[in-house]
């Protein structure tokens, strides 16, 4: 697929996806969320592809949604739209992404990066939900994955005020994984991936799916769910070779299946 407001890179077994707007900081308008759920879901299917990166650039992650688009919308326009649909539609793929946040992760962009599975940031990084400056509130998930990443206590605070937070206080809360250097934060979310990508395909994108029902189930529904995971992997072929490549002391070949 040719894309207009992304960047597409496949390094099998990596694919990295840039945010391209850079003269409006990356702001998340309607054509290039389009662009990156088609993007995601081609990777997604893609079986050279094991990990994704999505960046934007030094700057800017993303500044925010693209207001322009929405400043004279009335109600019945915001339902019509039915705008995150396109989110619901990042937030299935079943293959890890780790976002490289320099700069900027504001509004839809803070969202965008939380949607992710990982965040690595630049000392750089500015995280934030200042959409009650504007007279609304978050609306893509930001009240609800802001809360669970940092504690109701913080989220509050971050939402109400609309305030930014810098990437090492992001990770002394819990939102980010890593801080480094600027000149790194790319390079480093992409050696993060290639660990990521060496490990068994079936195993990864089942592991992934029972974190994420954490945060939507109870202990016990979890519980339950993580080892009928668990039991299915028991009809891999990678599970038989990753066992047997252990006891034979040796590295597995895993063919993701």
């Amino acid at each position: 697929m040719e894309f207009e407001n992304i960047i597409l890179t496949k390094e099998a077994p990596i694919a990295t996806i840039q945010l391209n707007r850079p003269d409006v900081l990356n702001a998340l308008n309607r054509k290039l969320l389009t662009e990156l759920a088609a993007c995601v879901e081609e990777l997604d299917s893609d079986e050279s592809v094991n990990c994704i990166v999505l960046t934007g650039n030094e700057k800017a992650f993303a500044a925010g949604a693209d207001i322009k688009e929405m400043a004279e919308a009335d109600t019945i326009d915001m339902l019509s739209r039915d705008s995150f649909s396109v989110w619901d539609r990042i937030r299935g793929t079943r293959k890890p992404i780790i976002a490289a946040v320099s700069g900027f992760a504001l509004g839809g962009g803070c969202e965008l990066a939380m949607m992710c599975d990982i965040i690595v940031a630049s000392e750089t990084a500015k995280f934030g939900q200042p959409e009650i400056n504007i007279g609304v509130m978050p609306g893509a998930g930001g009240t609800q994955r802001l809360t669970r990443a940092v504690g109701k206590y913080k989220a509050m605070e971050i939402v109400l005020t609309g305030e930014m937070i810098g990437a090492d206080d992001a990770m002394r809360a819990g939102l980010v994984n890593r801080v480094v250097p600027v000149e790194l934060y790319l390079e480093e979310a992409k050696k993060l991936a290639g660990v990521i990508a060496s490990k068994p395909p079936v195993a990864v994108k089942l592991a992934k799916e029972s974190v994420l029902k954490s945060h939507e189930l109870s202990l016990k529904d979890g519980l339950e769910f993580e080892r009928k995971n668990f039991y299915m992997l028991f009809s891999s072929e990678d599970q038989k070779e990753g066992m047997k490549a252990f006891v034979e002391k040796r590295k597995p070949k895993w063919k993701g299946k």
